[in-house]
């Protein structure tokens, strides 16, 4: 019995043995990857601080030179002592509003750089040296160019003259070489023509502003053609008209720069408020309220003060008889016994009085007698002197040959005569 269960037990063996069975066992685990060590890297370095930037501003007007120095981020202290330091070199005084500030504040360890432009023409760098802020001054080199002009008036000269891509700076130094001879306000009408050399400065291509005018002509219907001509005497430019006298006289065209007459002269005019026919010895100018009312001519306030129906009034008193009223004023910037300039502000428009809205009644005496103001003759300027005359004539001529070749005058328009 033992025998027969060892020999089951050997046959059961070899029978499990002869299908194979696998006993299942364990993979040894695969050895751990290799690393490479890095080597060991200096530290970065920290980013470079980023350069201040720079701080531009424009200098408001009545603003002094340390505020605007304060207001770019400069300490008090700071900008007192540049602005003192200079006043030695310059004209503190006479600042203006749309110069610029430019301040690069200063790096750790410095200070602050400055550059004060004035116009393209100047402009200053400031920097601390040697203990102290200095100034240098930057001047670029400036272009005078010459240039020919003509044009038709259709609205206004203002207008016409913006239409050939100039300011009202030009038209208003147009105007000024005329004023003795032309009232624009009362005489300049469509169809009017005109042309011009002016010199234009130029810092590269930027416009700077204007020069002289060398030669201005004015021709319009209603008289002959006026001429203003630029000429050496004595040093500096004087303008003379086509008479070889001086366009300067003794009396301006109108009391007021530029505005419309609303009101001719007339011996019988219907006054507005008053009703029915009455003379009205007077040019109406319609200007706004507060506009600057000029002395026609030298001579001395007789009368400053109320004066009925004409309001706030000043009459002044002038050469060969002649007496000068400007009425319906809201201000009066002269008294009595004031000696007064030509073209001296002596006061400003209103409506006071009897007055239908704002405007400037001015009227002229002539030895007692009202005259018409656009149609009195003055006193002629002073002609050119005797010993240049041969020099002037020349020169005219060379100035109107070369503005008949660049800028000949329009054709006057069909159908104005």
């Amino acid at each position: 019995m033992k025998r027969s269960h060892c020999l089951l037990s050997a046959a059961l063996v070899l029978a499990l043995g002869g299908f194979g069975l696998a006993v299942p066992t364990r993979e040894p685990a695969p050895p751990p990857p290799v690393v490479a060590k890095a080597p060991s890297l200096a530290p970065a370095p920290a980013p470079e601080a980023a350069a201040p930037e720079s701080v531009e501003i424009t200098l408001k007007r009545g603003e002094v030179f340390d505020t605007a120095l304060r207001r770019a981020g400069l300490e008090r202290g700071e900008a007192a002592a540049i602005a003192a330091g200079l006043r030695a070199s310059v004209n503190m005084r006479r600042l203006a509003p749309a110069e610029r500030l430019t301040v690069r504040p200063a790096a750790p360890g410095g200070e602050p750089e400055i550059t004060w432009t004035r116009s393209p023409a100047e402009r200053y760098e400031i920097r601390f040296t040697d203990g102290r802020w200095t100034v240098a001054a930057v001047r670029p080199d400036v272009e005078t160019r010459v240039v020919a002009l003509a044009g038709e008036v259709r609205d206004s000269l203002f207008a016409s003259v913006e239409r050939l891509g100039e300011s009202a700076t030009l038209t208003a130094r147009l105007v000024s070489l005329f004023e003795w001879d032309f009232d624009f306000a009362a005489d300049s009408l469509p169809g009017d023509r005109f042309r011009l050399l002016v010199e234009k400065r130029y810092v590269g291509e930027e416009l700077l502003g204007y020069g002289d005018i060398l030669i201005a002509q004015y021709a319009s219907s209603e008289r002959t053609v006026l001429s203003s001509v630029a000429f050496a005497d004595g040093g500096r430019h004087e303008y003379y008209d086509a008479s070889d006298r001086s366009v300067k006289k003794m009396f301006l065209r109108a009391p007021l720069d530029f505005t419309r007459v609303t009101s001719g002269f007339s011996h019988a005019r219907h006054h507005p408020i008053l009703g029915g026919l009455r003379p009205h010895l007077a040019v109406d100018y319609g200007a706004p309220v507060g506009t600057p009312v000029r002395a026609v001519a030298d001579g001395v306030v007789t009368m400053a003060g109320w004066d009925g129906g004409f309001g706030l009034s000043i009459s002044v008193r002038h050469a060969r008889g002649y007496e000068t009223m400007y009425n319906h004023l809201s201000r009066l910037d002269v008294k009595r016994g004031d000696r007064v300039r030509q073209r001296q502000v002596i006061g400003r428009v209103g409506t006071t009085g009897l007055s239908t809205g704002p405007h400037l009644d001015y009227r002229v005496r002539k030895a007692g007698v009202f005259v018409n103001p656009l149609g009195e003759k003055f006193i002629p300027g002073a002609p050119v002197p005797a010993h240049r005359r041969g020099a002037f004539a020349v020169h005219v001529r060379t100035l109107l040959e070369r503005l008949d070749a660049q800028a000949p005058l329009p054709p006057r328009a069909p159908g104005r005569s």
